[in-house]
């Protein structure tokens, strides 16, 4: 589980260096799919990791709106403020949370309940499921995609 973060985080890098050569109107531009565009989504993707591992831990929720965060660098900033938070809680991963229970409400009203280790896949899969979209605009802007691929990333030499 903790490789398929590393991944995660490894293309999540290199979703904000492609950004760098593309035009901020390009980035900010609304697209078919997805929650918007392709800075709104790589916001996404960082607001969301963070408020699940804040939520698993009982902790207040990030309630902010991409309007406050409309620039890459605005982005980067707020994936580097969030970072520490999340690594801690991913490496600090042990079996015996597996099965603890996520208690929430769904915004209908009915009480729902889930295991953490469940909820920490979901985020991974949130994840691989957003650099897919990514990755379609990208090649609607006839730029070349940020390789998917897991394997030649050197992740599973690393010892944490």
């Amino acid at each position: 589980m903790k490789t398929l973060f590393q991944y995660n985080w490894q293309v999540r890098e290199d979703w904000f260096r492609w950004c760098q050569n593309v035009p901020e109107e390009e980035l900010l531009r609304t697209r078919t799919g997805g929650v918007g565009g392709i800075l709104h989504t790589l916001f996404h993707i960082v607001d969301v990791e963070w408020s699940w591992v804040r939520c698993l831990q009982g902790k207040p929720d990030f309630q902010e709106s991409f309007d406050g965060y409309r620039s890459l660098d605005k982005v980067l900033k707020l994936q580097e403020s969030f970072k520490p938070e999340v690594e801690e809680f991913v490496y600090s991963w042990n079996d015996a949370w597996e099965y603890n229970v996520f208690r929430d409400v769904h915004p209908d009203g009915h009480p729902v309940e889930d295991r953490w280790g469940e909820v920490v896949r979901h985020m991974i899969a949130h994840e691989i499921h957003h650099v897919g979209q990514l990755s379609i605009w990208s090649r609607e802007l006839g730029i070349k995609p940020v390789s998917a691929n897991l394997i030649g990333r050197g992740l599973m030499n690393r010892q944490v």
